[in-house]
């Protein structure tokens, strides 16, 4: 059983990384180029605002940078859900980076509850 990595900014950056690699192995057409752009900027969007957050000026700025990476993680998980959508023999490496997704969804959600 591999150890998860609880170090977020680590943990982001090769999310970001992996979405990158998993859309290198989408065939491209007029179709599935801006799929591919949506989640590449979304899934890569969401380590650079967990790296901001961490340089946040205030807690305000911190807490909102953190939203954004929840609500990135969320839309990464929508275009996945369409990736699959358009080219089912996708569905098993967009299920794994759809439940980092959502887990990337989930502690960003705790972060901003603990912060009320």
């Amino acid at each position: 059983m591999e150890n998860k990595k609880y170090d977020l900014e680590e943990r982001t950056s090769k999310f970001g990384i992996n979405i990158i690699q998993f859309c290198k192995t989408i065939k491209q057409d007029v179709i599935s180029k801006p799929i591919i752009n949506q989640l590449v900027r979304s899934g890569t969007s969401i380590g650079a605002n967990y790296m901001e957050a961490n340089s946040a000026s205030s807690r305000k700025d911190f807490k909102n940078k953190i939203h954004i990476c929840k609500k990135e993680s969320q839309e990464t998980m929508y275009w996945l859900k369409i990736v699959v959508e358009y080219d089912s023999s996708k569905k098993e490496h967009a299920k794994v980076l759809y439940q980092e997704a959502q887990e990337l969804t989930f502690i960003f959600g705790k972060i901003i509850s603990s912060m009320k």
